[in-house]
């Protein structure tokens, strides 16, 4: 072999690395819209867990956009349409105002929502066996067992005769969950006391008038935006001597009672289904499914410095009590 045609093999052998690398496909991209905010730690490591029993970790074999509206839906409708210009694989929309903007902004992404009401209520989509269009995904019990949490609290609070419900008016499934709640109230025998706040301003002031209509109680309604503001309500309820009553991470923050669909298991199961439609599944042939997971905390020091007495069948029924 001459040597000029030694050296031009050895450029075009140099070269194929290049060619083979520029031939792999693209790594695809999870847009996650999410209602709340990033503080979600919890959450989203289950999410993750979800997609790694599927085969993926990210920044190995995906990559994840994140979208936080932090609360302020208003928002949610330019970050999807974001999600959708970046052309990303698959969103993920997490909480039903994510999934509510995730649904108008695309017909052609595949979308995994994560919604704590029917989706089917919500508009979202037709038929939980067979959801059709480019949506799938998993629903929990958090609007469903509102009436279990006016239960428990009246339970706590038995010589209460009204008790306040906070919702977010932002929140699609605020007059669901309002009609819900004012039927559970009669049949307790007790007067509901609706509020709604959507801003942190409107949180204090609705805290300090529920004190002149001396509710007994406070239910706080499944809201991401609530969820992120856990801090203040423990603070307020602390404050004001309400006893209350909201999900799992206001027990372990210091508030009451904590009680409602786990959030963790949903999002893991909403990974799954996310690392599915990644594989090739199209969300039309990916039934939507329930998670039935329900977590119940009972914080016995903020019933001490609110002057409660847990029955001992409460005690004895919750998965954690915090001494």
């Amino acid at each position: 072999m001459r040597r000029r045609e030694f050296i031009a093999g050895l450029g075009s052998a140099a070269a194929w690395p290049v060619v083979a690398r520029a031939q792999q496909p693209a790594m695809p991209v999870i847009g996650i819209l999410a209602t709340a905010s990033a503080g979600f730690a919890r959450e989203l490591a289950a999410f993750r867990q979800g997609l790694n029993e599927g085969g993926y970790v990210e920044g190995r074999n995906v990559a994840i956009e994140y979208r936080w509206a932090d609360g302020q839906y208003e928002q949610l409708p330019s970050l999807a349409a974001d999600l959708v210009h970046r052309r990303v694989t698959v969103i993920a929309a997490l909480g039903i105002p994510a999934a509510v903007a995730a649904k108008a902004a695309t017909t052609t992404i595949p979308i995994v929502i994560e919604v704590g009401a029917d989706p089917i209520e919500m508009g979202l989509i037709t038929s939980l066996s067979r959801p059709s269009g480019n949506i799938t995904g998993i629903s929990n019990l958090n609007l469903a067992v509102g009436p279990k949490k006016l239960q428990l609290l009246r339970e706590v609070v038995p010589t209460a005769t009204t008790i306040g419900l906070l919702l977010n008016p932002a929140n699609p499934n605020s007059e669901i969950a309002s009609k819900d709640m004012r039927a559970a109230a009669r049949s307790l025998g007790v007067e509901l006391d609706v509020r709604r706040a959507s801003t942190e301003r409107e949180i204090d002031g609705i805290f300090a008038s529920l004190i002149q209509s001396r509710v007994g109680g406070l239910v706080i309604g499944p809201d991401p935006f609530f969820t992120g503001r856990i801090e203040q309500l423990v603070a307020l309820t602390v404050r004001h001597a309400i006893p209350a009553i909201y999900n799992r991470e206001f027990a372990t923050a210091g508030g009451l009672i904590g009680y409602g669909g786990s959030l963790t298991d949903a999002y893991r199961m909403a990974g799954v289904y996310t690392g599915r439609v990644l594989a090739g599944a199209k969300p039309a042939d990916l039934p939507v499914q329930q998670s039935t997971r329900v977590e119940w905390v009972i914080n016995l020091k903020m019933a001490k410095v609110l002057g409660l007495t847990i029955p001992e069948t409460l005690l004895a029924t919750a998965d954690e009590v915090i001494q």
